[in-house]
């Protein structure tokens, strides 16, 4: 009996949000456990195993094995590439953390990580007024701008769930890691500012209405794609309740709270595994 919807829904939700804690745990891990000579090395391997797993799904005529392929390829690729590659230059260049009572609020590599905020608009700027994507958001700006031609003109991108999945991924995480770290940051905003909390409620407002889209989709691969934005949003609420110490984030000390991590990691691979084995029969 395939699954359908609402479950397809809350676990495909699910699947998402774990990766979340554990793409955290997981680096960090790599970071006590790997020494100085092998770690770098190690998030380098990742990173093209993400890209190597991006290219099987490209080719691969099954969209959910596709989309899968796209989102694992690009967790690997987001953590090895680019969150390893601020942590090689922060550390290499001496960047120190922003401590404050005596605690590390925010890690080096996560203090030069606005600095590719032009890098972000150009690829906004692409988005929004050179293509037709299956954004929502993307295309509710296109048609509210009206920028002197019809929005159906614009020429969508080759369509391919892998890449779509794949890029869909690493704009948003990059986007809220953006927003957050502005918000976060005192010369902007400061992460008690009205407009952080906010960017906080307005975060978990937008995850809900977004969860209750979720549940009416059918289509597996669609249903993972959807759970992306879902969850990265949720997330970014998630995120600033630990920085209001709010929330334990037992997903930064995974070596003190092992157990925790341990059943959210089976938890894990065995709602992918009954998502998986569902969609086959």
């Amino acid at each position: 009996m395939k699954l359908t919807s609402p479950w397809t829904g809350i676990l495909s939700f699910l699947i998402v949000l774990f990766t979340m804690p554990l793409g955290h745990a997981a680096m960090i891990l790599m970071e006590k456990l790997l020494g100085h000579d092998l770690l770098y090395p190690a998030a380098f391997g990742l990173g093209v195993l993400g890209i190597v797993m991006l290219l099987i799904g490209i080719i691969s005529r099954k969209e959910t094995s596709a989309t899968f392929l796209g989102l694992f390829g690009g967790l690997f690729v987001w953590t090895g590439w680019i969150e390893f590659g601020y942590v090689y230059f922060a550390n290499r260049f001496g960047v120190q953390p922003l401590i404050e009572n005596g605690q590390v609020v925010t890690k080096p590599e996560y203090l030069i990580m606005p600095s590719s905020y032009g890098f972000w608009a150009i690829v906004m700027l692409f988005y929004i007024f050179s293509t037709r994507s299956g954004c929502n958001f993307f295309n509710w700006i296109q048609r509210k701008i009206h920028y002197g031609q019809p929005v159906e003109t614009l020429q969508p991108i080759i369509r391919n769930a892998a890449m779509t999945t794949f890029m869909e991924l690493n704009v948003l995480l990059w986007t809220c890691y953006m927003i957050l770290l502005f918000s976060y940051d005192n010369e902007f905003l400061g992460d008690r500012h009205p407009v952080t909390m906010l960017i906080a409620f307005g975060s978990l407002a937008w995850s809900i209405y977004l969860f209750i889209r979720l549940l009416k989709i059918k289509k597996l691969a669609y249903a993972i794609r959807y759970a992306i934005p879902t969850v990265i949003i949720f997330w970014t609420f998630v995120e600033i309740l630990g920085r209001w110490d709010i929330l334990t984030e037992i997903w930064v000390e995974p070596a003190h709270y092992w157990l925790e991590m341990t059943m959210m990691t089976v938890a894990f691979l065995v709602l992918l595994g009954v998502l998986l084995f569902k969609h086959r029969k």
